[in-house]
């Protein structure tokens, strides 16, 4: 019999369909609760939860902001840059340097 994998947490999250859930006679925590409840679960595993607002690239008004800036750029700094980067970097070296 094969040997059950791992978990990163020892938890699934399952989502049951709620018709099935008022069938049984279990009433489902409202979204809110839901979520105060995982986030409690997750603080208790050591983790915290981390949102992130970035620029959408779909939109054309970022895409023409971003070119904008690109081309204010002064290329011989960002070489220096991209260097001290490389130079410091051991991502793709075999051996640490």
């Amino acid at each position: 019999m094969a040997e059950a994998p791992d978990l990163a947490f020892g938890f699934v999250t399952r989502y049951i369909c709620n018709a099935l859930r008022h069938d049984r006679g279990n009433k489902m925590a409202e979204p809110a609760e839901r979520m105060k409840m995982m986030r409690a679960r997750r603080r208790r595993q050591g983790l915290r939860e981390l949102r992130l607002v970035v620029p959408d690239a779909r939109s054309e008004a970022v895409r023409n902001r971003i070119a904008a800036q690109v081309a204010t750029l002064n290329p011989k700094s960002e070489r220096d840059a991209l260097l001290w980067i490389e130079a410091v970097s051991e991502f793709d070296a075999d051996e640490p340097r």
